[in-house]
């Protein structure tokens, strides 16, 4: 066992570390090239100009808040090279120190193995959003470290992280409710830090021209698509159900996100209150990345990215004190080759939107189940030993 382990001590690792600088080098040579960075460039030298930042036509483009914008300008003066580039190693940063953090807490004896185990296992999921320089990474990131600072009562962590995750995506407010609900007394924190991002666009520009910016930017999140002939294709929970040619309409989807919304809510306060405390950021975190990958009506392809570390994560925990076992390493497989349907052109067009929610569900469950089971007193140990 203690052989095996060791091939993984450095080669998940180095496959992180060696793909981002594949990633780095080749983006660097093509800025623009399967890129969304030049909409946030764009989206900051309008904000400079006093000019609107959305198309109230459709719901494609720049669908970021005024904040973003503000948060991207210095990357913007930097030029798409180096500013870009720069971008890419934030995200990749913050979320390999949310991974580092996490497995300190876990196992701090076997945190080198268990980190590697998981970045092998995050790679080809997460690789598509690194490349096309997504703030999904730095939202995934930022989520974790909040989730841990909150569960650690660090309050200035907390409204640091929680900060940086409303700029990246409004989507983060979903980890923000679930703190919020697990820390009471952390909602003074996370009320005024939703204030100081509304009034950050407010320190470089106009109050009208901001204010305006904010009536634009509700309605787009509100109406999705004001042009019906121009729809938003989501991989959400809804999209194999619209591969199979019985679309989902949004009210029914609507309803269904609502209703989940309230066990999720109930399986993290559970976790908190009867989960092993080295653990229970890793399964709070989890659930809520699993709601947010497959239930919130803006999910993209690379959406995943949010669930994909935290996932392998959970999977090198369970390989650990399983001490292998048939279902962690079968789920491993799976995580890791889900990551891999986009090397081909023909097969990712074929499960470009619905297969990943099916995979992600088949891969998720069955590790949230696990954690249930640990609180139930069938985890055998954690951390028991160091292996050699």
């Amino acid at each position: 066992m203690a052989k095996s382990r060791q091939a993984w001590d450095w080669g998940g690792l180095a496959l992180w570390l060696g793909g981002f600088a594949a990633i780095l080098i080749i983006s660097g040579m093509a800025p623009d090239h399967r890129s969304v960075m030049r909409s946030y460039r764009t989206a900051s030298e309008l904000f400079l100009d006093g000019k609107p930042l959305y198309n109230l036509d459709i719901a494609m483009g720049y669908l970021y808040s005024p904040a973003f914008a503000v948060l991207y300008v210095p990357f913007t003066k930097l030029g798409p090279v180096v500013g870009d580039g720069l971008w890419r190693i934030v995200g990749f940063a913050v979320l390999t120190y949310a991974a580092w953090r996490q497995v300190r807490t876990i196992d701090p004896a076997n945190r080198l193995w268990m980190l590697s185990y998981a970045l092998f296992l995050a790679v080809p999921i997460t690789a598509g959003a690194l490349r096309n320089g997504q703030a999904t990474i730095l939202l995934a990131g930022a989520c974790w470290l909040l989730v841990l600072s909150a569960l650690e009562g660090r309050r200035v962590e907390t409204f640091l992280w929680a900060t940086v995750a409303v700029i990246a995506k409004p989507t983060a407010i979903i980890v923000l409710l679930l703190v919020g609900a697990l820390r009471l007394r952390l909602i003074p924190v996370l009320l005024a830090l939703l204030l100081f991002v509304l009034a950050i666009p407010y320190a470089f520009a106009p109050a009208d021209y901001v204010t305006q910016l904010y009536r634009d930017f509700a309605t787009l999140m509100t109406s999705m698509s004001v042009d019906k002939a121009v729809v938003f294709e989501t991989a959400d929970f809804t999209a194999p159900f619209t591969a199979l040619g019985m679309p989902i309409s949004s009210e029914a989807a609507t309803l269904v996100r609502i209703a989940v919304a309230l066990p999720t809510l109930g399986l993290v306060l559970w976790y908190d209150r009867n989960l092993d405390r080295r653990l229970a950021g890793l399964a709070i975190f989890l659930t809520a990345a699993f709601y947010m990958s497959l239930l919130n009506p803006r999910v993209e392809y690379n959406t995943f990215a949010v669930l994909a570390m935290p996932a392998g994560m959970a999977l090198a925990v369970m390989w650990d004190n399983e001490e292998g076992g048939i279902l962690p390493s079968v789920l491993a497989i799976a995580l890791f080759a889900t990551g891999l349907t986009g090397i081909n052109s023909h097969l990712h067009e074929a499960l470009r939107l619905w297969f990943r929610p099916i995979a992600m569900t088949v891969i998720v469950l069955p590790v949230l189940w696990w954690f249930w089971s640990v609180a139930h007193g069938r985890f055998k140990r954690i951390g028991a030993q160091a292996h050699a």
